[in-house]
Formats: structure tokens, C-alpha cells, sequence
């Protein structure tokens, strides 16, 4: 087993206070406030103008001068370990990208390879603001344990391709339940577990179905990539006569909770049973851009009723792991799409990375938002920096001139993970010397 994290004692401070900090709630009445915010244990129990008073008795002191302080970050479709593979393959087609580059390598990947993509995910993550991720992958119990180590928010899938034999399938549908049974609940609740066959395209009919009654038996939603590309939406077409939408809904996906990724290549019809089924959408505007799979209709889905959220994909097709550009360009594309400066303004734009994002993997009653009661998922951002002047408009800096290299301290269930832009939990030059170390390994082999 790797060791990547800290050997060092972490102070775990049970109640703290954030004097004269400038605080972006997430809450549309009151968006910023100027003020106090009051944490004892995972919870905040105090947020306003006004001073604390007693509820601050006994808090560890922080000085919130020149700083943000927002909600974490949500990303909600990744491929953590990925970041292996991060400028291997460039430039190219998903399908042919996926065929001839990636699943090639992919797999080679050893439980060992995983961590350490995992890993590498993870300190990139937390220093760019990012507290809850979804993930979905392969040796999963790996992904999991850098969760729980690195003190992050993790919904965990083990995702599965199902064009193998029935042995096979049966072989790695017991291994996502098994993995589900294990992990589901652990590290304090922060980790929570999905049932994900890959796509409609990579998983024959009766595997979905029976993932779909798997999340039955164990009351979990359901997570998958869907209408990706136009040429998947017509394979669909071409192979159940149906467009993906339509199939997995016949197939009972959308019985469960469910979250899809991209969702790119959607209809009026396929958006209106969306919203109707209560289906979440995972915009992945970078990704989607750079494998030229075209620009999702979130304007639309949204008007519709229809919960979308932020995901980066993978390191190998986006190339970073960083929310705070894909804020920046889901406010800026959709602008350039639709001819409509108001397509997606700032802090809509916004809302997808947070409150969006905790509503898309149900945790909309704990993360998201700032505010008494919620879970202290906080990151502090430094704007005493150029592009944070003239104070007009503090939304508008943070989407278009901000970016996750703002980001100072991290806090997660009230636990500091970053600290003065170090992750205080992970060893970050070990981690990064063993991920250069396991894709040297990985490409010399093909």
C-alpha cells in the first residue's frame, strides 16, 4: 500500500471563528455578507453581520482580511485516477480516443496505479477549491481509501463496461455491489456510493436492468455517461431504435435517483422527461469542448426544470481538474452559442458548481451553501491580488477573472485540509514523484 499521506499530527479543532471575513452564502436573499461565521465541530452554527457574541466563546480565532469565503466546490462526473494519463492523448475524436488511446492503457492499471492517479487527484482538487467529487472508475476501493485519507467528499461508483461475457459481466456487477455494501456511509458519511454501468453504448440492455434492480436492493442512485456525442445518440438509434433518453428510461435507469454526464446531444422531448423524472445533468463544458462532442443546451435544461451541475471529466480530456473553469465557461459559452448575454449569468453560473452541484448527488441539505446548520465544506479564496480590483462586483471577479489558483485554505466537515495553499493531509511531493513514477511504468509497456 502507498503511504501518501502526512505523517504528521493534525490539530483538530472542534469550534472556530472567522472574524471580519467577506462570505459568498449561495443564498439569493443575502449573497454576501460582510461579517462573522461561527463552526463547531462539522457544522456552522453561526453566520451574520453581527458579532457572535457568546456563540464565539472558546473558538479558535481566524482573521477573514483579504479574503472570500464560498461554499466548496462540487464536481460532479470524473475519473479521478485519470490524471495518469493527463496530455498522453490529445486532439483526437472520443471514440477514437477511447478505443485506440485510452483503454488500451487504462488497461494496464493496477490497484497501485489507481491510488496514485487518485491521489494525484486529490491534492489537485482540494487546492483548487474542490470539496465533494464523483467519481467513477475501476479499483475503487483505492479511490476510496485516499477519500477517507485525504479528508475529502467522495460518491464513488464503480463504474463498469459491460462488452465481455456473462461471466465477466456477473463478475464486476457483484464487484460494485460488494463495493457499495463496504463503503457506503464510511469516513464519517462523507463517502456515499452510486451503481454505474458506464453507457448505453458499452452495457447491453439486461446489464443496465440489472444494475437498475441492484440500486433497488440497496436504495442507491444511479450514475452514467449519456448522449455524449451525436454518433453515440445514433448508434443508440441504429441498435434499440430508440434515442439514449428514451432507453434508459424503458430500461427503468431513471426508477432510481440518477445522475447522466454531458448529455450533450438532447432533444426538446428527451429535456421535458428529464425534468420529468427528476434526472440531474453533469454539464462538463471543457471536456465536451476539447473532444469536440459538442455544447450541451444547459440553457434550455435549466428553464425546463431540469437540476445541472459541473463536472471536469477526466485529467486525460479536459486537462485539469479545476471547477472554477468550467464556472468560467459555462457563463462564457452559452453567451456564445445562443447570441444571449443573459444565457447564463455569473452567478447562475455559480449556482452549477455549488448549490446545483449538492442538489445533482442529493446532498442539497448539507453542502452548497453557507449558512447555520449546513456542513462546514468552506474555501477561503485570497482577493487582496490585481484581477480582485475595483471592488464592483466581487461574483463577476470570481467567475470571470478568479481561478482556482486563488484558493488559500480549505476546510471539509470543519477539518482544515488545506492550509495556506498545502494540503495538510497528503504528502504532496511524494504523491506527485510516484504518479510520474507509475505512468513511466504504465507507457513502457505499450
Amino acid at each position: 500500500m502507498l503511504i501518501i499521506w502526512k505523517r504528521m499530527r493534525i490539530t483538530m479543532t472542534t469550534k472556530w471563528w472567522i472574524e471580519g471575513g467577506t462570505f459568498l452564502t449561495m443564498d439569493d436573499g443575502q449573497p454576501i455578507v460582510n461579517g462573522h461565521l461561527v463552526v463547531e465541530g462539522s457544522r456552522i452554527v453561526y453566520l451574520a453581520e453581527a458579532h457572535p457574541g457568546a456563540l464565539a466563546d472558546g473558538a479558535e480565532r481566524i482573521s477573514g482580511s483579504g479574503l472570500l469565503f464560498m461554499p466548496g466546490l462540487i464536481n460532479t462526473h470524473g475519473h479521478a485516477a485519470m490524471t495518469l494519463l493527463r496530455g498522453y492523448a490529445d486532439d483526437m475524436v472520443l471514440q477514437d480516443w477511447l478505443q485506440n488511446k485510452i483503454w488500451p492503457l487504462e488497461a494496464r492499471f493496477t490497484a497501485e496505479d489507481v491510488r496514485a492517479g487518485a491521489a494525484l487527484a486529490a491534492v489537485e482538487m482540494l487546492k483548487r477549491g474542490t470539496t465533494a467529487f464523483v467519481d467513477m472508475y475501476d479499483h475503487m476501493d483505492e479511490v476510496a481509501q485516499v477519500v477517507e485519507q485525504a479528508g475529502l467528499r467522495g460518491v464513488l461508483a464503480r463504474g463498469v463496461i459491460g462488452l465481455c461475457s456473462e461471466a465477466e459481466q456477473r463478475a464486476k456487477l457483484e464487484d460494485a455491489i460488494r463495493f457499495a455494501r463496504d463503503w457506503h456511509g464510511k469516513a464519517d458519511g462523507r463517502i456515499r456510493v452510486m451503481m454505474s454501468p458506464h453507457a448505453p453504448y458499452t452495457c447491453p440492455p439486461a446489464f443496465i436492468e440489472q444494475f437498475v434492480q441492484a440500486a433497488h436492493d440497496l436504495d442507491l442512485p444511479m450514475h452514467t455517461h449519456m448522449s455524449e456525442t451525436a454518433a453515440e445518440v445514433e448508434q443508440n438509434v441504429r441498435d434499440y431504435g430508440v434515442r439514449p433518453v428514451e432507453h434508459l428510461d424503458r430500461l427503468g435507469m431513471f426508477s432510481r435517483p440518477t445522475l447522466v454526464a454531458h448529455a450533450v446531444h438532447l432533444n426538446d422531448d428527451e429535456i421535458a422527461l428529464l425534468a420529468e423524472r427528476g434526472v440531474a445533468v453533469s454539464h462538463n463544458p471543457a471536456s465536451n469542448l476539447k473532444l469536440a462532442s459538442g455544447v450541451a443546451r444547459v440553457p434550455d435544461m435549466l428553464r425546463a426544470g431540469v437540476t445541472v451541475s459541473l463536472g471536469t471529466d477526466g485529467a486525460a480530456s479536459n486537462n485539469n481538474l479545476d471547477v472554477f473553469d468550467e464556472i468560467r465557461l459555462t457563463a462564457l459559452i452559452h453567451k456564445g452559442v445562443s447570441g444571449d448575454p443573459t444565457a447564463v449569468p455569473a452567478y447562475e453560473a455559480l449556482k452549477l458548481g455549488t448549490v446545483y452541484g449538492a442538489k445533482a448527488i442529493w446532498q442539497s441539505d448539507e453542502i452548497g451553501s453557507l449558512k447555520p446548520g449546513m456542513r462546514a465544506d468552506i474555501v477561503a479564496l485570497d482577493i487582496d491580488q490585481p484581477h480582485y480590483y475595483p471592488r464592483t462586483d466581487l461574483i463577476s471577479h470570481l467567475v470571470y477573472a478568479g481561478n482556482g489558483r486563488d484558493v488559500k485554505h480549505v476546510w471539509v466537515d470543519g477539518v482544515q485540509v488545506v492550509r495556506n495553499r498545502t494540503c495538510t493531509r497528503l504528502d504532496e511531493e511524494r504523491i506527485a514523484a510516484e504518479a510520474a513514477a507509475r505512468f513511466e511504468r504504465l507507457s513502457s509497456a505499450t
